[in-house]
């Protein structure tokens, strides 16, 4: 209990020494480079001089304040810039009518250590003590600062002023990492994100046909964060990066890296994101290895930044092609600059600059007083606009915030913290007095609205920054990016686009290969299999041609599948025509012969009525040859098997007819015998009908079942479609071949038992012949037929008719023939019966 009352007194103790202690600066209070007291402050931080002078830390004595020189004219053209915006808004009756607006503006000298110190400057205020008690209710003497122009410095200012709510609002702070509205809550820009910068970089490369690319960027957080962005999309757009690197300015080996880098690749054009800074000291390297002819694609920071123009640098830059801020000219701001500016807002005039004003010296002014009356660079300045609409933004915020009206004026009394002022930018909506509209959205940025600029050089050798293009992000995607291309000029001064590509497009014809351990922007370029086509270049894959086009030569168009079959056109085809037409002729020479010579006993003895039918049957088999010939169809696929089959038994019959009668003829002559009566004329045409309508049922049955039909082979062949007659039934087709095949063997068998028959009567030697012939034929057919591709086969069909056919016509006929026209004394009825000598075989 005793430790506990005394630590109780211990704090009380403590606290009570803490209210009565002073709140004092420690150190001199940092004053403005430009400054004007208001009702309501308004604080900046630019980087109006360039290189800071550093004291010497021996620690012996107090350090001297830190020196800048080399004017940075462009930031110094945004302090007076936004010094005109505030006198406009005084001027105003209707924005702030009865408020007036102050101005602390501070120079960074581009130092980060700077930059940090005028931050604290800006937060603390010029009072030495802020009053009697550290209670932390003092007030901010800012209630809005403008600031800075780089992304990296901005994002140290946004840090270091989060946690007081001080809004902060920044020009030309592009990084995408200010976006995050978690840990930049009071952040605001009137400048787009990088987001939409690099994409639209990976959109210009995509525009270009550019698909390997190199990569450069500043190594802070306005280059690493938009070199991101951009290698994402590319990605997404198919664009290949060779190499990406980075280097800051204070990074030698980096850079000599990277130079090195540049100097050994293949690709055409670099995606520069950088400051001006690290692109001056790039430029300077690569003038120094001659490393020209390259497509510069570049940024905001540095495409038209004056101090790049040098003598040597279109060698370099020359064509390059990229996004800035536009142009806008503001009305009354180059009168300004060389007049109202130097009466108003710079505390030293000419003709007194050695004087003081207070704590202020103003010999530091000297450097600035040089650009008095010089105006010509005030159209090209890009920013100028943004930090004229960053000021309005505020001055709006505070209209809402004091309740402004025109006539009535502001509610002056009110208490503003730095958080209102946060919370009322995020809804200001207003048009500038240039037509722009001014707007925060979500992340605090505005819309996307860039210049394409080229580097061009006129006539008389300066180099000019025209405008072939915009990108506008408010307007409907299809709108957004617009290109002159006719306008450019490219790389080295060229009117001819470069090109950047790993390897040349793949024509129709071919697809990609990519090339193992490379980006899939390297590839081989492989022909397309057959079948297969590519009408595309660059295509990724080939297809497949529908099942009855096949690719053309080139490979770049499915064209229809040759269909072949065994035409009258063809030297096959014509010479299975002719012999067809030979059997036929030759068959009705034997008919007419045989007609003459009906009278004679080698014609009688031999069966007249059987031998006309047989010729007549083997006529309609040489013809029925033709119908394999020619495109088949349906009634020609079931014509051409139906009397096939139909003609071989009519002729198979007769031949059978024949031989059983000469069975039955030497028969008769045997003593009692009477076997003639049962086989007379009428039985054998009978018998023929019998064995032929048989055939007639089994292909009536095959018609009716399944018939054959025309089928597209697509099988034996990719590249041709070969049109053939299905067989429909299988079972029939064999039935009609087995029924012939039956009949054959029959046949033969009977001429065989018949061989050893008296000469005169003996016909069954030559039908033993030409049925060893007949099924020589077709059974050699068989296994041909099933192996031979395509038309091959239809025409090994007639090969075996036009065969078997022509070895019944010449086996049968041909002696008979023989005899009528060369032998006429063996042609008599005395020579036929005296002939009694046996042979045998």
């Amino acid at each position: 209990m005793l430790i506990f009352l005394h630590t109780y007194l211990l704090f009380h103790q403590l606290q009570a020494n803490g209210e009565n202690t002073v709140c004092r600066m420690m150190e001199d209070p940092k004053y403005p480079l430009l400054s004007k007291d208001g009702d309501i402050n308004i604080g900046a931080l630019f980087s109006i001089h360039s290189i800071e002078t550093l004291s010497s830390f021996e620690f012996t004595e107090k350090p001297q304040l830190l020196s800048c020189t080399s004017v940075n004219l462009r930031d110094f053209r945004m302090a007076q810039i936004m010094t005109f915006a505030i006198e406009e808004i005084n001027k105003s009756e209707t924005l702030l009518p009865n408020v007036s607006i102050g101005y602390r503006i501070y120079d960074t000298c581009g130092s980060r250590l700077t930059s940090m110190n005028s931050t604290m400057a800006l937060m603390n205020g010029q009072e030495l003590e802020v009053g009697d008690k550290c209670n932390g209710q003092a007030l901010i003497p800012v209630h809005a600062i403008i600031g800075e122009s780089e992304s990296s410095a901005t994002v140290i200012l946004s840090r270091a002023t989060g946690p007081f709510k001080i809004p902060v609002i920044s020009h030309s702070a592009t990084c995408e990492c200010l976006s995050n509205r978690k840990a930049y809550p009071s952040f605001f820009r009137t400048i787009a994100s990088d987001y939409h910068q690099s994409r639209a970089l990976a959109y210009i490369v995509k525009h270009f046909g550019w698909s390997w690319v190199g990569a450069v960027n500043t190594d802070n957080d306005y280059g690493n964060n938009g070199m991101a962005i951009f290698l994402n999309t590319a990605q997404e757009e198919g664009i290949c990066i060779e190499y990406s690197v980075k280097f800051y300015r204070t990074e030698p080996e980096k850079l000599q890296k990277a130079v090195d880098i540049i100097k050994q690749s293949t690709a055409k054009v670099i995606v520069a994101f950088l400051t001006s800074f690290e692109m001056n000291i790039l430029l300077e390297q690569l003038n120094i290895q001659n490393i020209t002819g390259l497509q510069m694609i570049g940024v905001e920071a540095w495409i038209t930044a004056e101090k790049l123009i040098t003598p040597n640098s279109f060698r370099v830059l020359g064509g390059s092609l990229g996004f800035s801020v536009r142009k806008i000219d503001i009305e009354g701001f180059s009168d300004y600059v060389v007049n109202a500016f130097w009466e108003t807002a710079l505390p030293c005039s000419q003709k007194d600059k050695h004087s003081t004003q207070g704590h202020l010296n103003c010999n530091k002014y000297q450097d600035l007083l040089v650009f008095q009356n010089y105006n010509e660079d005030v159209p090209e300045h890009r920013y100028s606009s943004n930090v004229y609409k960053a000021v309005y933004a505020v001055s709006y915020a505070l209209h809402s915030l004091l309740n402004c009206k025109e006539k009535e004026g502001c509610e002056k009394g009110l208490t503003i913290q730095p958080q209102q002022v946060v919370d009322a930018l995020k809804m200001v909506n207003f048009t500038v007095k240039f037509g722009d509209r001014v707007w925060f959205d979500s992340t605090g940025g505005a819309v996307a609205q860039y210049e394409v600029v080229n580097w061009q050089q006129d006539s008389d050798g300066s180099i000019q920054f025209k405008a072939v293009g915009y990108y506008d992000a408010s307007l409907p995607p299809d709108q957004r990016f617009v290109l002159y291309t006719e306008n450019i000029v490219w790389a080295g001064g060229q009117l001819e686009k470069p090109r950047s590509v790993c390897s040349e497009s793949c024509p129709p014809g071919t697809r990609k290969a990519v090339q193992k351990g490379r980006p899939v922007c390297c590839y081989d370029c492989i022909p397309c299999a057959d079948g297969e086509i590519s009408n595309e270049t660059d295509s990724n894959n080939c297809m497949q041609c529908p099942g009855e086009y096949w690719s053309n030569a080139e490979k770049n168009k499915c064209v229809l599948k040759a269909v072949e079959f065994l035409s009258f056109t063809e030297v096959m085809g014509i010479v299975l025509f002719f012999f067809s037409l030979f059997g036929v002729g030759i068959t009705v020479l034997v008919t007419v012969l045989f007609y003459s010579k009906k009278d004679t006993p080698i014609v009688k003895a031999n069966n007249s009525e059987l031998s006309f039918l047989l010729l007549f049957s083997l006529t309609l088999c040489f013809l029925c040859s033709l119908t394999f010939i020619g495109r088949p169809t349906e009634w020609s696929c079931m014509l051409r098997h139906t009397a096939f089959g139909i003609t071989f038994v009519l002729c198979i019959s007769c031949v059978l007819g024949k031989t059983i009668v000469v069975l039955m003829a030497f028969k008769a002559t045997l003593p009692g015998s009477n076997v003639m009566k049962w086989f007379g004329p009428v039985q054998q045409r009978l018998s023929v009908l019998a064995f032929t309508l048989i055939q007639v049922l089994i292909c009536v049955l095959w018609l009716t079942i399944s018939p054959p039909f025309p089928y597209k082979n697509m099988k034996y062949y990719k590249e041709k479609i070969i049109l053939e007659c299905s067989l429909g039934s299988i079972v029939g087709f064999w039935a009609v071949l087995g029924y012939i095949g039956l009949l054959a063997l029959l046949c033969f068998i009977l001429a065989f038992l018949a061989r050893t028959l008296p000469d005169n009567f003996n016909e069954a030697k030559y039908i033993t012949f030409s049925m060893l012939i007949f099924c020589a034929v077709w059974i050699t057919f068989i296994p041909a037929y099933v192996s031979s591709p395509g038309k091959f086969t239809v025409a090994v069909e007639i090969f075996a008719i036009l065969a078997s056919s022509f070895g019944l016509l010449f086996c049968i006929f041909a002696p008979k023939c023989y005899i009528i026209l060369f032998k006429h004394e063996q042609n008599s009825k005395q020579h036929l019966l005296g002939k009694t000598q046996k042979k045998s075989y």
